[in-house]
């Protein structure tokens, strides 16, 4: 009886470790893409941001100052 428990015990834990290796794997390669994906949002809205900055600096370049009236 107690080679038949080793044996089994030892299939459960050598069954476990390699759910256990699958999951971390899939686990793993699930963060990578949703990073991915996040950077690229990020990257996006950068350009969209840097963007609009920009031209806003060039509207600001482009009008001449307006004279300041002095109070009476």
């Amino acid at each position: 009886m107690g080679y038949v428990l080793r044996v089994r015990f030892a299939s459960f834990f050598t069954g476990a470790a390699i759910a256990s290796a699958a999951g971390l794997y899939f686990l793993q390669k699930d963060y990578k893409n949703a990073h991915q994906a996040i950077s690229e949002q990020m990257n996006s809205l950068y350009q969209t941001l840097d963007g609009r900055v920009t031209a806003l600096e060039n509207l600001k370049k482009a009008e001449p100052p307006k004279p300041v009236d002095a109070a009476e």
